[in-house]
């Protein structure tokens, strides 16, 4: 478990994340992170959860054109 201190940042609040948190997460400064609800609490996590989605989608197109996508790529 690693223990995060939040700090005011400006008019809002902040966390800073531990270097072996960074690693884990693989992440650095700049990238964004979600803070998603789950059954046990909160997450955070570098994976936008809306983009999972869409990617599933997009992969469910992708294998019903499959033929199609194939000739274009030609």
């Amino acid at each position: 478990m690693v223990r995060l201190k939040v700090r005011k940042v400006g008019n809002s609040l902040g966390v800073t994340l531990p270097v072996e948190a960074a690693r884990a997460l693989r992440v650095r400064e700049g990238d964004p992170l979600y803070l998603t609800e789950a059954p046990e609490g909160y997450r955070i996590t570098p994976y936008d959860p809306e983009f999972e989605e869409t990617l599933k989608i997009a992969e469910g197109f992708m294998r019903r054109y499959r033929n199609a996508l194939r000739d274009l790529g030609r």
